[in-house]
């Protein structure tokens, strides 16, 4: 399963597809090489400037019929290897060209330390690329993936590269079927699939680098969403206020349901707790201050931001948050005689339901 974005390029830039995906083994070089043949197939001078097949069958199957460009050469500390040769491809000028493995460590000596650069200098040239990396590799979640896999990952690609990206498709499979291909020898070779399924490929880890490549995707369209879509034409993500009092009956069942309605919509939220005069520090009872705080730690783990603000009039301070935050809806709890009580009371009740109405804010009543 694939999910795409796309982006207009830069004038006299090539053009930057990058398949992106959470490990080793889920398909990003197969579909670099299946949208190769199609492009082939079309007309389109493409050519592969370099593939790392891993000794897969099935994608070492798939470089049959397409032009490639030869691997450079180069002794280094005493054996010969091989490198891309970008000055071949640079001369040659393709319309396309497969680059995979783009965190790769070129040879010293090579004109550019990283692949990534080597891609730079391809874009710059007007030459369109097709790359692939895995998530593991993205500088700013070095640290996070650290912790997930315990391993300190080495070759890492700047998140700009992924930012001047016309397209990122992300390549997702579930962490079963990942697994199952490993176990299939369809990964790595037999020898070595005890040794992984003991190591990186464990179903936590892997579960959670998946979800570190969803996020890294859904993250680079909100970003492109922000610059290239005229603003009276976005999308409104939907992110949600609860509004809680030291009522800690009803101030339970309100996070707890505004968290479902942001789980559910996939959106931002927000808890709320709007302290008084009357419930200053020095006037609120130990046992509320007690539930407050729990109830602040049960939003925290649920995902929640939480906002403490001190104001005389809960209805203004909830219209300010509202604005401020551009909630899309506020949650409260049903009539009881603290928040939704005063609210009742209050002459600003039909200005906050007028103000929330004019930025298109809706308020829900969660029993």
């Amino acid at each position: 399963m694939a999910s795409q974005i796309q982006h207009p390029g830069q004038p006299g830039r090539g053009k930057f597809k990058i398949y992106i995906g959470m490990s080793a083994g889920v398909g990003k070089s197969y579909r670099m090489l299946q949208e190769a043949h199609a492009l082939l197939r079309s007309g389109v001078n493409i050519q592969i400037g370099f593939i790392e097949t891993h000794g897969r069958k099935e994608t070492e199957a798939l470089v049959e019929g397409l032009p490639v460009i030869p691997r450079r050469q180069a002794f280094y500390k005493g054996k010969l290897m091989e490198e891309m040769d970008l000055g071949a491809i640079l001369l040659l000028a393709p319309d396309w060209v497969v680059v995979d493995e783009l965190a790769h460590s070129n040879i010293p000596g090579s004109r550019n330390e990283k692949r990534w650069q080597d891609v730079q200098e391809l874009l710059r040239a007007g030459i369109n690329v097709i790359s692939a990396v895995n998530i593991q590799h993205m500088e700013s979640i070095n640290a996070q993936v650290k912790t997930i896999t315990g391993v300190e990952v080495q070759e890492r690609v700047p998140d700009s590269m992924l930012q001047m990206a016309n397209e990122v498709v992300n390549i997702d499979l579930t962490a079963d079927e990942l697994i199952t291909r490993l176990k299939e020898g369809k990964i790595y070779d037999r020898a070595k699939v005890e040794t992984a399924l003991r190591n990186f490929f464990q179903s936590e880890k892997i579960l959670q680098l998946r979800e570190l490549a969803l996020k890294e995707v859904a993250s680079q369209v909100e970003r492109k969403v922000v610059t290239e879509v005229p603003k009276n034409r976005q999308m409104r993500h939907e992110r949600f206020l609860a509004c809680i009092s030291s009522n800690n009956e009803v101030a339970r069942k309100v996070i707890r349901k505004t968290a479902r309605l942001a789980a559910y919509y996939h959106g931002e939220w927000f808890v709320l707790y709007v302290q008084t005069p009357e419930e200053s520090t020095g006037r609120i009872d130990l046992a509320a201050q007690r539930h407050l705080i729990n109830n602040f730690k049960l939003a925290t783990e649920l995902g929640a931001e939480v906002l403490q603000v001190q104001h005389a009039n809960i209805a203004a301070a909830i219209m300010e948050m509202a604005q401020e935050k551009d909630i899309t809806t506020v949650c409260i709890g049903k009539p009881h005689i603290t928040l939704f009580g005063i609210l009742l009371r209050t002459n600003i009740f039909n200005q906050l339901l007028k103000t929330l109405s004019a930025h298109q804010t809706d308020i829900v009543i969660l029993s």
